[in-house]
Parts: C-alpha cells; sequence; structure tokens
C-alpha cells in the first residue's frame, strides 16, 4: 500500500469539520508546524479580548472587582466539570497540578492508613509529592513498574496492590512520555476493591480524549490547564473531589480562602463546607480568565468530535513513521491500538536530542523527553492533517541527510 501523499492530507484536512476552530487561535507563521500542543497550547483570539476586557474592568473598578472575581474559582470549576464529566461543586480552578496534588493526596493520607503507589514512570512532580509525603507521614511508597510504552494496565495495579495495605493511588490517565492511554474505570475499581482512594492526573488527557470522572467513580483528579486547554504558560490548575468525600477531609493547605467565614478573620481555622475547602490564597483572575476562554472551545467543539480528530492525526502520524521514519532507525515510542493512545506520539531514536532540536532549526516544534523519544502533539482544534505530513516530510529529510549530526549536543534546561 503506497504512502499517503500531501495532496491526500490536503483532501483530509478539506472534510474537517473542526477545521474552522484554526482560525480562532494566534498562527502568526503558517510555515512554522507546531507540534508541541501537548506542552502549551496556542493562544485563543478570544483570550486576548477577554484579558483585555478583564484589565480594563481592574482600571475601572480596582478593589470593588473583587465583589465579582472571587467566585471565579468556582464557575470556571463548574465549567470544568462540565467537560470533565464531574457534577457542579466537584472541581476547583487554582493553584498549580503540583500544589494542588500535595492538597489531596496529603488530606487523605492524614485519615487513611497505608502505603501510597504510583507508577515509578509518573511524572517526576508527582512522585516528588508523593514521595515528600510518605517521609512526612512514615508511609511506604510503593512504585508500579509498568511497561515504558503501553502504561499501567489495571492487571498491573492488581498484581502490585495484592497482600498490601493502600490507601492511595495516583496515576496519570495519559503518560507524558508514551501517550499510553489508561483504563480509567477499570483501574479505579482495582484500586477500590484493594481498599485504595485514587487520584487521577488529567495534565495529559483533559481536552485531548474524553474525561467521565463520574460514571467512572473516581474520587480524586488534578491537571493542569495550558496544554489541550490552551489556557497559557503557567496558567492556573484544577482540582476534583467527588461530592461525598469533600466533608471528610481537610486540606492540609490552610489557606484564608478555605476558611468557612473568609471575612471575619477569626483565629481559628474552620474549613468552609464542600469543594471551596481545597481553596488556599488569592486567585490568579487573569489566569482564571484564561482558563475559562480556553475551556470554552473546547467544550463548543465537543471531546467527542475532538477525539475522532485526534485518532486520525495520530494514525496519519504513526502511518508516516513506519513508512520513512522505521527504515532510518526510529522506533514507536507510543501505542498502536488507537484506544490505548493519548492525545500525542511519541518516536524513539538515539539521536533524539538532536533530532528535536534540528527539527526546531527546519521550523518544526516538538520537544524531547529523556532518554530517547521525541514528541509529537497535534491538537485537534488547532492542527492540520497537512501539518503532520509536513512536520514528518522535514524530520526524514532532517536524518536523511544526516544534519542533525550537526546540532550541538549539549542538553539545555528547556528543549
Amino acid at each position: 500500500m503506497s504512502t499517503p501523499s500531501r495532496a491526500d492530507f490536503a483532501a483530509f484536512d478539506a472534510a474537517d469539520g473542526l477545521a474552522g476552530f484554526r482560525d480562532r487561535f494566534v498562527v502568526d507563521d503558517e510555515n512554522r508546524i507546531y507540534a508541541d500542543g501537548n506542552s502549551l497550547g496556542r493562544l485563543p483570539r478570544a483570550t486576548v479580548e477577554q484579558l483585555s476586557a478583564v484589565t480594563t474592568e481592574w482600571g475601572e473598578r480596582l478593589v470593588t472587582g473583587w465583589a465579582d472575581w472571587i467566585e471565579l474559582p468556582g464557575r470556571v470549576g463548574d465549567r470544568l466539570a462540565a467537560l470533565l464529566g464531574a457534577q457542579s461543586g466537584e472541581v476547583l480552578a487554582a493553584d498549580s497540578t503540583t500544589v494542588n496534588l500535595y492538597k489531596l493526596a496529603g488530606a487523605t493520607v492524614s485519615v487513611r492508613a497505608g502505603a501510597v503507589l504510583t507508577d515509578a514512570s509518573e511524572f517526576p512532580t508527582d512522585r516528588y509529592v508523593l514521595a515528600g509525603l510518605a517521609e512526612q507521614h512514615d508511609r511506604e511508597l510503593l512504585l508500579l513498574e509498568s511497561d515504558p510504552i503501553e502504561g499501567v494496565r489495571p492487571e498491573d495495579l492488581a498484581q502490585a496492590c495484592d497482600g498490601r495495605d493502600v490507601a492511595l493511588v495516583c496515576l496519570s490517565h495519559v503518560s507524558y512520555r508514551s501517550g499510553a492511554l489508561a483504563d480509567m474505570r477499570a483501574i479505579t475499581e482495582v484500586a477500590h476493591n484493594a481498599g485504595a482512594l485514587v487520584i487521577w492526573d488529567l495534565s495529559h488527557s483533559a481536552g485531548a480524549v474524553p474525561v467521565r470522572l463520574g460514571a467512572c467513580g473516581v474520587d480524586f483528579a488534578v491537571g493542569c490547564s495550558y496544554k489541550y486547554l490552551n489556557a497559557g504558560p503557567g496558567s492556573p490548575a484544577y482540582l476534583f473531589v467527588r461530592r461525598d468525600l469533600q466533608e471528610g477531609l481537610r486540606s492540609p493547605i490552610q489557606g484564608w480562602f478555605g476558611q468557612r467565614d473568609q471575612f471575619a478573620m477569626g483565629t481559628a481555622y474552620e474549613p468552609a463546607p464542600g469543594i471551596e475547602r481545597f481553596l488556599a490564597g488569592t486567585p490568579p483572575v487573569l489566569g482564571l480568565v484564561a482558563v475559562a476562554a480556553g475551556v470554552e472551545l473546547v467544550l463548543e467543539a465537543g471531546d467527542e468530535a475532538l477525539r475522532e480528530k485526534s485518532v486520525a492525526l495520530n494514525q496519519a502520524a504513526i502511518t508516516l513513521h513506519d513508512a520513512w521514519l522505521a527504515p532510518l532507525g526510529f522506533e514507536l515510542g507510543s501505542p498502536r491500538d488507537p484506544d490505548r493512545r493519548g492525545g500525542h506520539v511519541s518516536v524513539r531514536h538515539l539521536e533524539a536530542w538532536r533530532v528535536c532540536r534540528g527539527l526546531i532549526e527546519r521550523d518544526v516544534v516538538p520537544d524531547f523527553r529523556a532518554p530517547d523519544s521525541v514528541r509529537l502533539g497535534f491538537p485537534p482544534l488547532y492542527s492540520r492533517f497537512v501539518d503532520v505530513w509536513d512536520a514528518f516530510d522535514r524530520l526524514r529529510a532532517l536524518v536523511e541527510s544526516e544534519d542533525h549530526l550537526d546540532v550541538d549536543p549539549t542538553p539545555a534546561r528547556v528543549t
């Protein structure tokens, strides 16, 4: 079977029902192929307008604007809940993913005995937070060894929990390196059968794959908003706590926004009712406005439609990998089964760092993950099929010519 041509990919774009969303993002250079939306999403044009409006409001209203701004964490959280398959009053937009994970994991291990379990290949900040909490609370930290490409499977977790007293399991819905998509419902059920509660990190899944927290019986979740939700660098994260668990937990960060009677300025701390007890400090208003703008675009497009296009984009990428890159020494670093894969594709190569830097010099922007992966993310809201074709065509030319060997191999802090 012949490899599809660029004209074939252009025909896919012509039939794409989501194609019009691209015009709603800032794209300042059509020749520059952005394949790193799994790290930082593009800037929505609506965000520019809404940030301008709120800065004008700040200038005009000054401190009186807080009468409206103070409820933003919950209001934005409710819009996130609509996306994540949760109920109103179960999600807050606040702080960073790291801080939110600390809150939820810390609150849980404070009231439940047993070990803390995560994947040895889990995203570093999650492992660091859990290791610190395990040490602080004198708990055992269990590290599950999952398949580096296929990720955590329900049977892996069942084996890791067998014969152990586990209080808390923390896993990513989509692996940050390989893009492996975990079976949220089945894994949550395994954890519950073992007597554990579960925190899911949705950073690489929300906005890329459908998330159904309520239907899957999920206890807790955290995630960032700057990837597929397009809220901007360092934008506020979010947390989810199932409603029936809220009143029995107390955040380890006792900030004044989580106080029951905030403006009484009392000496004793009493947690606010419901999800608001997981607030801490003053919410970042500008960041929350950007989160709201990004989430509305995703809700408008619909997560099922986004998923369908994402699968097609990544299948196209795998087709080109097999035809063009495999003969050049590349290996696919992501699951082939689309039902087991999230929103990005990784390709592996011994010179992945040089390949990644060489691509950037050729106006293709992916990213590198140690030790040997080039991650390519084509978010369906604004990516075109011809972007996939052009990115892989330039990647093939780079390695065929061996120009990547001329790239400085010295590591940099940021790809």
